[in-house]
Formats: C-alpha cells, sequence, structure tokens
C-alpha cells in the first residue's frame, strides 16, 4: 500500500447554527443502521491548476454547505428511559465535521484507474474505519479527508449512516461542490421533517444489548474489487434480451444487469443446484411513499429479497432472474413499507457486522445518483470509489458511469470467484450482446 502522509486535521463547524432544526429524531430506518459502519466513498479529480488555496478553499466551502446540513455538524444523543430502552436523535450542536488534508506523493491518477482490480491504495483515502454509527455520540456524523496525489485530488465522505442512506450522502456531495463553485444558496435545500405514521410516536425506544454494541468489526479476509463499465448501447442490448425471453416489456436496464451478475457469480461459486440463492435489494422509498420529498434527509431505504434455487437461477436464463426481481419489486408498495416500520418499532431488529452467506448477494448504492456531476469549480471526477467498510464477499455496488446513460457495476468476491468469472464464456457472452 502506497505511503500516506497527513499534513492536517481540523474540526469544521457551520458558518451559522441553524435555529430551526436543533433536533431530529431517527426513525426505524436511521436505527436499524446503529451497530454498522459508516457510509464510505469518494472522488477522483484532475488536480487544479491553483492548488495552493485548495484546502482553504475546500473547508471554507464545507463550513457553508453546512450551513444548510446542521445533522453532519451535530452528534448523536441518547435518552436512556426506566424501561431500559433507548432512544436515539440528532443533537444539531454544530460540534462539528472533520477535516483531513493528505498526500500520497509517489500516487498518480494512472496508479488508481488503469489497474484490473481497485488498488487497496484507496482505502487509506478514508477516515473512520471500524467505527459503528452508534459511536457517532463522540465520533464525527461526517469525516471528509482531501488526499493529493502527483496529478491528482480525491475527495473522501465517510458519513454516519444512522444519519444518511446513499441518496442523502451523495445530495450533500453535490450540495458541497455546487457551494464550492461559488453558489450562496441550493438548488435543492434538505428536508429534515420526519414522516408522520399512525401509531408511530418519536423518539422511538429500543433494546440494546451490551454484547452487541461491543462486538468487533469483522474482517473479510482477501478480497478482490473490480469495477465492470457497462455503456449505454450494451445496457440497452442486454435489457432486451432479458424482456423477450419473458416476452414482456417491464423489466428494467438495471433488473437485467443484476440477474446477469446474479448468475455468474452463483455460478462460479458452484452451488449445489437445490440450494437457495438470495440477492438482498435496497428499494428506495422516497419513490414509493407519497410524503417523502426526494429531498428527505435521512434513511428511506427498505430492504428485499429475491430468490432462486442454484439450478433454476443458471438454467432457466437471464430474463427468468431479471423478472423474479422485477417482481419482488413491483410488490412494494406504501402500504408495505408503512406495515414494515410499526412492525419493526414492536421488535426493533438491528443490522450487525459479519460474513455474508455463501448463498446470498448484497447489492448497494444506485445509478440514480448524481456522483459525476459534482464539479467543485475545476471540472467534474474522473473516477468514484468506496472505501473498506464497503467490503464484503458478495458485495455488489451499482453506480452511474462518468458517460450519461453508462452504468458501474462493482463486485467484491474472493479472488477464486472473480477469476473464476473472469473465465466464465457465458459470463464474457452476456457482456459482449
Amino acid at each position: 500500500m502506497a505511503s500516506i502522509r497527513f499534513i492536517s486535521s481540523r474540526i469544521i463547524q457551520a458558518g451559522s447554527r441553524s435555529k430551526e432544526t436543533d433536533r431530529i429524531d431517527l426513525t426505524p430506518w436511521d436505527l436499524k443502521h446503529l451497530l454498522v459502519g459508516y457510509l464510505q466513498a469518494g472522488l477522483l479529480f484532475h488536480k487544479p491548476k491553483l492548488p495552493e488555496a485548495l484546502i482553504h478553499h475546500l473547508q471554507t466551502s464545507l463550513s457553508r454547505t453546512l450551513d444548510f446540513f446542521p445533522p453532519l455538524a451535530g452528534r448523536l444523543a441518547t435518552i436512556e428511559h426506566e424501561d431500559k430502552t433507548t432512544s436515539f436523535f440528532i443533537d444539531c450542536n454544530n460540534t462539528g465535521a472533520l477535516f483531513v488534508h493528505a498526500t500520497a506523493e509517489n500516487v498518480n491518477i494512472s496508479d488508481l484507474v488503469e489497474p484490473v482490480y481497485v488498488p487497496e491504495t484507496v482505502d487509506a483515502f478514508f477516515q473512520l474505519d471500524g467505527v459503528k454509527n452508534i459511536e457517532g455520540t463522540s465520533k464525527p456524523l461526517l469525516a471528509v479527508q482531501v488526499t493529493e496525489l502527483v496529478d491528482g485530488i480525491f475527495i473522501t465522505c465517510s458519513a454516519n449512516h444512522s444519519v444518511v442512506d446513499g441518496a442523502s450522502f451523495w445530495h450533500f456531495f453535490n450540495s458541497w461542490s455546487e457551494i464550492s463553485r461559488g453558489s450562496d444558496y441550493l438548488s435543492r435545500p434538505p428536508i429534515f421533517k420526519r414522516p408522520l405514521i399512525d401509531d408511530i410516536h418519536y423518539p422511538i425506544r429500543i433494546p440494546l444489548q451490551k454484547e452487541h454494541i461491543q462486538e468487533r468489526f469483522f474482517q473479510p479476509g482477501n478480497l478482490k474489487v473490480r469495477v465492470f463499465n457497462f455503456r449505454k448501447e450494451s445496457i440497452v442490448r442486454i435489457k432486451r434480451k432479458a424482456n423477450a425471453e419473458m416476452n414482456t416489456d417491464k423489466i428494467s436496464s438495471l433488473q437485467a444487469l443484476l440477474s446477469l451478475f446474479w448468475q455468474s457469480i452463483m455460478r462460479n461459486r458452484q452451488m449445489d443446484p437445490n440450494q437457495e440463492t438470495m440477492i438482498f435489494l435496497v428499494i428506495g422509498v422516497r419513490q414509493k411513499l407519497q410524503q417523502l420529498p426526494e429531498e428527505y434527509f435521512g434513511n428511506a431505504i427498505h430492504s428485499a429479497e429475491a430468490s432462486l434455487k442454484a439450478g433454476e437461477l443458471v438454467e432457466k436464463g437471464l430474463g427468468n432472474a431479471a423478472w423474479e426481481i422485477n417482481q419482488v419489486v413491483a410488490n412494494h408498495r406504501e402500504e408495505n413499507f408503512i406495515n414494515f416500520v410499526k412492525w419493526w418499532v414492536n421488535s426493533p431488529l438491528l443490522f450487525r457486522t459479519g460474513p455474508m452467506m455463501n448463498n446470498a448477494l448484497l447489492i448497494g448504492n444506485s445509478p440514480r445518483f448524481d456522483i459525476y456531476g459534482n464539479d467543485f469549480g475545476w471540472g467534474r471526477p474522473i473516477a468514484m470509489s468506496h472505501g473498506a467498510e464497503s467490503k464484503c464477499d458478495g458485495l455488489v455496488t451499482v453506480s452511474p458511469g462518468v458517460e450519461e446513460g453508462d452504468i458501474e457495476i462493482k463486485v467484491c468476491l474472493s479472488p477464486k470467484t472473480i477469476q473464476a468469472m473472469e473465465n466464465d464464456e457465458d459470463f464474457i457472452a452476456a457482456l459482449n450482446i
């Protein structure tokens, strides 16, 4: 791993503390992430022509952006109840976000974008590795690291996953770049009002087991990460094939692509034909719950799973797997989300770190996020990457491509599985449809 030299570290506060947003209660969608790690993502840019004042400019623009995002300058706070339950909320106290300036003096852009596999060097560009979201009572809810390369700049954010989901994470990133370009106002101000659901009363009380809080993070071991880039024209062809196989037009581009990876990964894990395989999906609630606007700031994601026996998954074709995913998504409506929240309040269940089952995949991120539109004033990013918190065997991360209409799919797998995929004639043929 390349040597990273840390130059400075400081706390950045909002320029003016918001009086309208002092406290934000956590919803079930927020609370279920308390025992897992922070969201980490960052962008690689060409180095600006005048980098001398860059760090000061980024710190100043970050402070101004936090004026609009007071939760990210705050800390989590708790209320302990007599029934041995705990409530959590965000105290927007302007304690501040962490800003770290570093340099990787021997790393070039080409060292990061040219290798077949994502280099481990990237992991060093992120803060708050191994920190659980529940530690946001004392740790920053946002940590930024700006790393200068020989010919580039890497800007990363690590944000508490009990405060933001992917949509809110990139909403903040988009807003920071907008302020950095010179805007005094945001084109899309965040909305913090929590959804009103019958029989749900804030703050929500949850029982916490001390041994779960103190669990050490699972170390995933030796994994490889590779990004597959799909051009718009290829995506159209793969989608057309999946729909033609099922005599429908309802399968989306993303569903077709996910089924391609679901099939190949399970085939190359050499699953027993009778073993059930699963693909865990993340469904955005903003698009399906009327009272949640697109600018809602917080977690608004729902987990769902599609499953097929390994034999059926592999043998019945791309369209069959894509149709299974399609039906799971289509059957999740507003009523499902509301019923989940009501159920969760009575039976809280928190995600925990651990190894993924060998018969499962987890899907993260979304091609809908505006990632490559983040221009801080010297041009668009040339690449995006995630931190070590996003590493587990079976994680499939979906993002928009650099060019409009393209999609990037990043897989994190054991070396054995990923090398088998690279020699999988069926998978390679599908990539070249």
